[in-house]
Parts: C-alpha cells; sequence; structure tokens
C-alpha cells in the first residue's frame, strides 16, 4: 500500500510583475488503487499542481509538504521521483526527434528498475501493452510524439503508464482533444493499471465525460489555488448539472461568510 501525501502546498509561479502565488494550501491524499477526480475550470492551478509535484522548474514551493510513503518527495530531483514511484501524463506530450518510442520506452524502464529487462520478455510485454491500447505495432519505430495525432500522443502516455509501473499516476487533462473512441481506449488502460498494479491515480479534468469510463472514489473541486469541496461520484454529476459559478471566489467568500 502507497501512499502520496500533499499538505498544506503553497507555490508560486515568476512573472514580470515578479512572483504570483498559484496554489493557496493545497492538501490531498492518495492511496494505492484509489481514483480521485481533481475538477475546476480552466486557470484554477490544477496543472500548476501536477507539475509541482512532477518537479519542474518553473514553479517554486513556498511552503507545505509532499511525501510517498512518508519520503519527502520535494527533496528529491525529477528522475528520482520517476524511480520513487511517480509518473505524470502531460496534457501536451512533448516531441523527442530522435529517439524512438521502443528505445525511450526501455530506457525509462531500465532507469527505473535500475536493470535493463530481458528484451524477449520486454518486447512481448510492449507488444502486448500496444495491442490493449489499439497501436499499430509500427509506432515502437517513430520517434516518440513526432507527426503523432492528439489522440496517439495520449495513448503513448497511457503506455508508458502500463509498461513502467508507478505507484502513483497523475494524469493532467488525458481526456483533451480525445474523440469517443480513443477516450474509451484511454479509460480501459487507466482502469487496466488501476486493478492489475494497485495504481493510485490523481486524474486532472474539468469535464465529466471522462468519469462515465473511469470511476473515482473521490471528487475534489479545485478553484483560485485550492480545494474547495470534496465528495463522492456524485459531485462529479452536480457539477455537469450546475457547472463551476458557484465556486467563483466571490461566492466561496459569502459561503464563508454565512457560515461563520
Amino acid at each position: 500500500m502507497s501512499t502520496l501525501e500533499i499538505k498544506g502546498l503553497t507555490v508560486t509561479v515568476h512573472t514580470e510583475d515578479g512572483p504570483k502565488e498559484i496554489l493557496r494550501g493545497v492538501d490531498l491524499t492518495v492511496k494505492s488503487g484509489e481514483t480521485h477526480a481533481l475538477m475546476g475550470p480552466n486557470g484554477s492551478g490544477k496543472s500548476t499542481l501536477a507539475y509541482s509535484v512532477a518537479g519542474h522548474p518553473k514553479y517554486t514551493v513556498t511552503g507545505g509538504t509532499v511525501t510517498l510513503d512518508g519520503e519527502d518527495v520535494l527533496a528529491m530531483s525529477v528522475d528520482q521521483r520517476a524511480r520513487a514511484g511517480l509518473f505524470l501524463a502531460m496534457q501536451y506530450p512533448v516531441e523527442v526527434p530522435g529517439v524512438t518510442v521502443s528505445n525511450f520506452l526501455r530506457t525509462a524502464k531500465t532507469a527505473i528498475d535500475g536493470e535493463a529487462p530481458k528484451l524477449r520478455t520486454w518486447v512481448k510485454d510492449m507488444k502486448g501493452a500496444m495491442g490493449n491500447l489499439r497501436m499499430d505495432p509500427s509506432f515502437a519505430e517513430r520517434n516518440v510524439n513526432e507527426g503523432f495525432s492528439g489522440g496517439e500522443k495520449k495513448r503513448h502516455e497511457i503506455l508508458q503508464m502500463e509498461l513502467l509501473k508507478p505507484k502513483m499516476a497523475i494524469l493532467d487533462e488525458t481526456d483533451s482533444g480525445l474523440d469517443v473512441d480513443a477516450l474509451k481506449v484511454v479509460a480501459e488502460g487507466v482502469n487496466r493499471a488501476r486493478e492489475t498494479n494497485d495504481l493510485g491515480v490523481l486524474l486532472i479534468t474539468h469535464y465529466t465525460r471522462i468519469l462515465r469510463y473511469i470511476k473515482p472514489d473521490h471528487v475534489h473541486v479545485f478553484v483560485d489555488g485550492r480545494i474547495v469541496e470534496e465528495g463522492g461520484p456524485e459531485l462529479a454529476d452536480r457539477l455537469e448539472e450546475e457547472g463551476y459559478d458557484r465556486y467563483a471566489p466571490a461566492a466561496v467568500a459569502a459561503d464563508a461568510a454565512a457560515d461563520a
């Protein structure tokens, strides 16, 4: 059983006008086998949370803690975080010219495990995972994400997740740009990894459509750099009907004043 624990996390980003606070005290705990949906409007700081946990240098942590199984994640380099079991599926996966998918994946697996996987077993596992994601075998010899469609890039992210077998996966708007068929395939991959590897998932989205295929155990509403409400799957259904207007800063302040 693994646990990713975020406590009081505050994060700033440098702008032309100086430091700007994006995260304003985030508390969130994800355990093995759980799926947490983090939902909120664009610009609320959801992706900042993902990249801060992963170690992106653009973001400066000014307070709080992030631990994985009690180990200080913030003290780790980016590669150490990956080896510890953290995985980030990016909203906009980058192209890596000159590096094939097969070489990229095997190199990543070697770095995480500390030894290269046996070639025959690795090829079998990769072909099986690609088949499950309905990826043409020729993708293995293409350069990473170069010329890939949006759906192909997202399938490649899930392929990485399935083969690298992390403890915790943060999926940053994995549903963006996917048609219905691709969405189902990607969701099946996430569910498969959760069930077979006891994966903990933090699923970041502002739409509910992916939650029809990936059922969350917990739903968190994220507005203005903080979690403003938490609940079960029924909360996502309510968001589908009501939207995020009721969580606008003025409305949140009014609710807080009424409760005082």
